[in-house]
């Protein structure tokens, strides 16, 4: 079976907050300085998985795209779509049908490839903060 695994998209920005107790792998936005924090709502546009524990002012180190641990905020199937929770964790999110639609509040901004069973579990998830998708 053929198979490839191009490298990951890690940048380095600065941290925003202290960011170093609790919140690796949870999902980190750009605030209005350029610097990172953990997202805090749900309609957040993450930039991408925050992979190492920075103080503030110091290096954070963010996977913008590829594969990563993600911090779920509850359980979450293989293969589901996944954004932010108000938390930074990975929420399941569900593409709306043409009946359901309404105006767009979440970003998918990956894919599970391992599930959780509950809040605080962690999973492998391909990442893509670069090209975010925009649901109700």
């Amino acid at each position: 079976m053929a198979s490839e695994s191009p490298a990951p998209f890690i940048k380095s920005f600065t941290a925003g907050a202290d960011l170093s107790s609790g919140v690796q792998f949870r999902y980190v936005k750009l605030n209005s300085s350029g610097n990172v924090v953990v997202c805090a709502a749900a309609t957040d546009i993450p930039i991408g998985i925050l992979q190492n524990n920075p103080a503030s002012g110091r290096a954070a180190v963010v996977m913008i795209q590829g594969v990563s641990k993600l911090v779920a905020s509850a359980a979450i199937a293989v293969g589901a779509a996944v954004g932010t929770a108000s938390t930074g964790k990975a929420v399941s999110l569900t593409f709306p049908t043409s009946s359901t639609y309404a105006a767009p509040t979440a970003y998918v901004v990956g894919r599970a490839l391992s599930a959780a069973a509950a809040d605080g579990d962690v999973i492998t998830a391909l990442v893509d903060a670069g090209r975010p998708t925009r649901l109700a």
